[in-house]
């Protein structure tokens, strides 16, 4: 909506005010931004200005907006009486009503006005006069009709009685009649008969108290007390005798006064009634007096105790006035104005209540004068007191150019003088220097050039030398000497100082003063405790000076600043070096960061339920600490090396090498600093362990926490991983990847099917982190190229979900063991199931994350899955060995215990039934592990070893394995052909003072007589009909003679066993017969397969083993049943103790 006149006007002028306000700002507090010297007598004239203009805009503005919205006013107003559209002029009504009071005293005014003139209020003596109406009007008639009677310059108004509450309207009006002082006394009328009594005293007070508060004005108050006579006074002279009381007065004063008072009644009383012996009111009234001068000690003792808040002035005494004729002539004229001269003409004019703007005005002022005054005069002597001691330490430094403990007094004393001058300019003087004689800035000036001379001669130009010596000596020293490395650090501090004296913005105080106290330790002429004393304070007046003065720097030797510089270089580029700093950097943000352990890793989820470790990553290893600090430390780092190389040790006409510059720097300390953040993270993941499972229920509960979205540690942890993985990522700008377009447009080359370029960002710790953050999807662009897609946590999880899934059916059947039975069964048979398929996937994706993650992958991936095949197998391995044991076991140990060869026994073992336990394939046992164990069990030829795959959780018994593969070994011999027999070749070998040996096995023979020696093909077992082996032999002395007749089909066998064997090759065996007269039969045996028949003997003492797996039934039946019932069968330290 449109703005009104007056706002413009007052915002124009508020505006001009606020600039005024700004302008006088800027004039105090920042001189020097608007050419202004601080203190001086310009800017005290502009700050007066600027504040006087900003104060007459501001009123300005509020008069001139108030005086046009009162003109707006009155014409709305002349606008809003004319809207009937008639030229009837509306008559006049006041605005307000005026009230009887406001017309008395406006009447009133007009008349003193036109009596007295323009100042009548400086002329005219106003009081009110308080008492009961008939009193009032016996003092002064027709006062309390006319309201106000005037004569003489007095005028009197009526003002009620006191007993009644005040005249509030009669007050306020009066307040305005003359504001500066409105009354000059208040006279209360006491009637003849009137006893002033104690509480009509405490009325008449609180009356007049409430007066002075609506007035705001303390009076004098007069008690006026009105006497009587019994003879006519007529013709007497008109007085009112009285007392009057100072402001500390006390009741004692009234008999005094009163005392005082009847001799001079006494005489005027004679005098008159000399005249006239009616005129005798006088001496009655000193009679009266005498009389009651106690009494009216004790009526006026309550207003002497409130006389400083109702001040009592005086008690008056007359008699009551007669009306005069005049009157209704002139009805507000004072008959009888005589009077009250007395009243009227007392300098006693009262106060104003609170504290009167005009005294406090005027006290203030003094005060200021007062305090201004005595300013000036304290300013004044410390300036002077400043300006001459500061004269004589300079003269002293002048007179005495010595090199001695005075001048270097001498010296401090003038410096500490510099140095609180400085203070004050950019503070602000004291107080007490200011009052318009600080002479601070001219001083300061004054004494700086006597300061630059004696500082350069006892301070600048011995440190120079002494700065000049260590790097002289440094600079000579040769080129393969130890003490280059022990004085590098010393001397590049000592070369940064040199250069500081010679660029002053390059100065840095403190740092000059800590080398200056190792290079200047002492100095001749003064003693060495005084110079370690002010020496520092010295050496830093000059650093923090020498940029404001530059003319007391030096020119350094070009020679020495190059050979000082290139000795340093060489000294810098060296790696321990960059040890130290990589220490310190790690050294400054390991207190800001707490070490992580397990559990802030996985916030909100409880990662103690499935894994555990001792171990934490240190706090500065974390991706907070890279972006919060350490990178900050590392570019601080690198920063100080380019400060050191940019301006200590090289400038624009020299450069350095590449392996000692900034960015080199930066690079080998961040690459440290990612090697140890990957080395701490797979040191803490590598260490986790999984918590151990005792039952299925565990395993479920495993299994649902580690598949939970919400909940799973694993998802928790690895998002952390995966997160502290992409520390250091930088992603390409748009802008390079708009240009690298732009490129690729116009240089026209074809575009390979894949592109082989990184698109996504990279970072320092894709190497350990990328195969990691492949399996969340996170990685980028190159390390997604090189990973294999079909890997992903989400698909493990799911996968998990569904074993998990798969056990909870199982918990849940009516019998969970049969239905764990079946589900084994599957397994150990060779059918896929989720468990077998996920426990693969999990260890292909531990085996995808790298032998550095090793740990890591079996923990997550592997082992949880291990655990849950542990306890599907533990039960069903112990129901497999039962079911061996019934089967096979059993009925083996019924068809062969105690038969020979498997014991020592004349009771042969049935060799079908062997056959129908051994033969490949068709028999039993390959039956029962073909059938049972296809699954965990496989061949490799003629053997049954476990399945490393599926085996996982099972420990098969090594005793049954032997065993089995002891009797597949025995079946492929005995089985050769497929039909049962093992097929073999004897050759008989010459004996001496034998003469012919003859061996008959299952009606085969082989008759050997010393000839040339055959090979003749035999087949155990031969004929039927004629079970059994005989051996006789002929000797040179004497005839046939039996060797041992073995019967039976296990025949041959026993023959076997009864001779010596000697291996010759791989398939011949030497066979060695002693017979009773220590002569050997020989016979080669020559093997189709392996040992051939000789395999047989290996069945002495075979056993079948009962056991197919290793494990624990206790341990296995626990795993079956609920969490509560296996918590239960655990024992307590206390079970099984007496």
């Amino acid at each position: 909506m449109p703005k009104s006149a007056e706002f413009w006007f007052g915002l124009i002028m508020l505006l001009l005010s606020a600039l005024a306000l700004l302008a006088w700002f800027v004039c105090w507090q920042h001189p020097e931004s608007i050419s202004l010297v601080n203190e001086s007598t310009v800017q005290q004239r502009r700050m007066a200005a600027s504040l006087t203009l900003a104060v007459i805009c501001f009123l300005i503005a509020v008069v001139g907006t108030l005086l046009m919205r009162q003109a707006g006013k009155s014409a709305f107003d002349a606008q809003l009486k004319g809207v009937n559209g008639d030229d009837v002029p509306v008559p006049k009504k006041d605005a307000t009503s005026t009230s009887p009071a406001q017309a008395m005293l406006k009447e009133l005014k007009q008349h003193l006005r036109s009596r007295y003139q323009f100042f009548w209020r400086g002329k005219v003596r106003v009081l009110l006069v308080t008492g009961e109406e008939a009193a009032v009007e016996a003092l002064a008639p027709g006062l309390s009709n006319q309201q106000w009677l005037e004569g003489n310059r007095t005028v009197l108004i009526y003002g009620g009685s006191l007993s009644s509450e005040p005249d509030a309207e009669i007050l306020a009006a009066l307040r305005k009649l003359r504001r500066s002082r409105p009354l000059d006394g208040i006279v209360h009328v006491l009637e003849s008969d009137e006893t002033l009594s104690p509480k009509q005293s405490d009325v008449y007070r609180r009356s007049l108290e409430k007066i002075s508060v609506a007035l705001r004005w303390q009076a004098p108050i007069w008690l006026w007390q009105l006497g009587e006579c019994a003879w006519s006074q007529d013709g007497r002279e008109q007085n009112a005798p009285g007392l009057t009381f100072s402001a500390s007065a006390v009741p004692e004063d009234v008999r005094t006064q009163i005392e005082n008072l009847i001799p001079l009644l006494r005489e005027q009383g004679m005098t008159q009634i000399s005249q006239q012996r009616n005129h005798d009111w006088l001496l009655r009234l000193s009679q009266q007096l005498a009389d009651q001068n106690q009494q009216w000690q004790q009526r006026l003792a309550p207003w002497f105790a409130s006389q400083r808040k109702m001040p009592l002035r005086g008690l008056v005494f007359s008699l009551p006035e007669r009306a005069h004729a005049s009157a209704s002539v002139h009805p507000h004229a004072l008959s009888d104005s005589a009077l009250w001269q007395g009243i009227s003409q007392d300098k006693m004019r009262g106060r104003r209540t609170g504290l009167p703007w005009e005294q406090t005005l005027a006290w203030t002022l003094m005060g200021v004068m007062l305090l201004w005054g005595t300013g000036m005069m304290l300013s004044f002597g410390i300036n002077r007191y400043q300006i001459v001691s500061a004269a004589e330490k300079a003269q002293t430094l002048v007179t005495n150019p010595a090199v001695n403990d005075q001048q270097l007094i001498a010296l401090q004393g003038l410096r500490n003088d510099l140095g609180l001058q400085q203070y004050w300019l950019a503070h602000r003087s004291p107080w007490y220097q200011r009052f318009g004689l600080s002479h601070t800035q001219e001083l300061h000036a004054a004494l700086l050039p006597w300061y630059a001379v004696a500082g350069n001669r006892l301070i600048r130009d011995p440190a120079r030398a002494a700065l000049e010596a260590k790097l002289t000596r440094l600079a000579d020293l040769p080129p393969a000497s130890p003490l280059r490395a022990t004085l590098a650090q010393p001397g590049y501090d000592q070369l940064k100082a040199w250069l500081m004296m010679s660029r002053p913005n390059r100065s840095e105080p403190d740092f000059f003063v800590q080398t200056m106290k190792a290079v200047q330790p002492e100095r001749n002429g003064v003693s060495t405790a005084l110079w370690q004393s002010l020496s520092p304070d010295l050496w830093f007046f000059y650093a923090a000076n020498l940029p404001q003065q530059p003319t007391w720097g030096i020119k350094p030797d070009a020679a020495l600043l190059a050979q000082v510089r290139q000795v340093l270089l060489q000294q810098i580029g060296q790696r321990n070096a960059e040890s130290t700093l990589y220490q310190n950097v790690l050294q400054a943000v390991r207190r800001n960061y707490a070490d992580v352990s397990l559990e802030d890793m996985a916030p909100g989820t409880d990662p103690r339920r499935l894994f555990t470790s001792d171990e934490t990553v240190p706090g500065m290893f974390t991706r907070q600490a890279w972006e919060g600090g350490v990178r900050q430390e590392i570019e601080k780092a690198a920063s100080a090396r380019r400060d050191q190389i940019d301006w200590v040790l090289s400038d624009s006409r020299s450069a350095v090498s590449q392996d000692v510059s900034p960015e080199a720097l930066q690079a080998r300390l961040t690459q440290r600093y990612f090697a140890d953040f990957a080395a701490s993270w797979l040191n803490f993941l590598n260490s986790l362990r999984l918590n151990p499972a005792n039952n299925i229920a565990d395993v479920t509960d495993q299994l649902t926490l580690l598949s939970d979205v919400r909940q799973s540690p694993l998802i928790a942890l690895m998002n952390t991983v995966a997160w502290q993985g992409q520390t250091g990522q930088k992603r390409a700008a748009l802008s390079d990847t708009l240009i690298n377009s732009a490129k690729d447009l116009i240089s026209q080359k074809e575009k390979p099917a894949i592109d082989q370029q990184v698109t996504g960002p990279e970072g320092p710790l894709d190497a350990t982190f990328g195969p990691l953050l492949a399996l969340m999807g996170k990685s980028s662009g190159a390390q997604l190229m090189a990973a294999d897609s079909t890997l992903s946590l989400q698909t493990f999880l799911t996968r998990i979900t569904r074993v998990r899934l798969r056990l909870q059916q199982v918990a849940a059947a009516p019998d969970p063991q049969e239905m764990l039975q079946t589900l084994a069964q599957t397994v150990f048979q060779g059918k896929s199931v989720d468990l077998t398929d996920t426990q693969q996937y999990g260890s292909l994706m531990a085996a995808s994350l790298g032998e550095e993650w090793s740990g890591f992958g079996q923990t997550f991936f592997v082992q949880p899955l291990n655990q849950a095949w542990e306890t599907i197998l533990e039960p069903s391995a112990v129901s497999l060995n039962a079911q061996w044991k019934r089967s096979i076991v059993e009925n083996w140990r019924t068809a062969f215990d105690g038969r020979y060869p498997f014991a020592a026994s004349n009771s042969d073992a049935s060799l079908p039934m062997l056959a129908e336990f051994i033969r490949k394939d068709a028999g039993r046992i390959d039956s029962f592990l073909s059938g049972r164990l296809g699954g965990v069990l496989q061949k490799e030829g003629s053997r049954w070893v476990p399945d490393s795959a599926h085996s996982q959780g099972l420990t098969f018994n090594p005793a049954f394995l032997k065993a089995v593969n002891q009797l597949r070994e025995l079946a492929d011999i005995l089985f050769t052909d497929g039909t049962q027999g093992i097929s073999f070749e004897l050759q008989g070998r010459p004996t001496p003072d034998v003469v012919k040996t003859e061996l008959k096995i299952d009606g085969q023979t082989l008759s050997y007589f010393n000839q040339m020696a055959e090979w003749q093909a035999m087949r155990w077992p031969g004929e039927n009909l004629k079970p059994g082996t005989l051996l006789t032999w002929t000797g040179v002395g004497n005839g046939g003679q039996i060797y041992g007749d073995y019967s039976g089909t296990w025949g041959f066998i026993r023959w076997l066993e009864q001779g010596k064997r000697q291996r010759l090759d791989r398939s011949q065996w030497m066979l060695n017969f002693a017979t009773p007269d220590k002569r050997n039969l020989q016979w080669v045996l020559r093997t189709q397969m392996s040992d051939g028949p000789l395999a047989l003997l290996r069945l002495r003492g075979f056993t079948l083993p009962d056991e197919i797996f290793s494990v624990d039934a206790v341990s296995a039946s626990q795993s079956m049943a609920p969490r509560e019932a296996a918590m239960d069968e655990i024992p307590t330290d206390m079970d099984g103790t007496e």
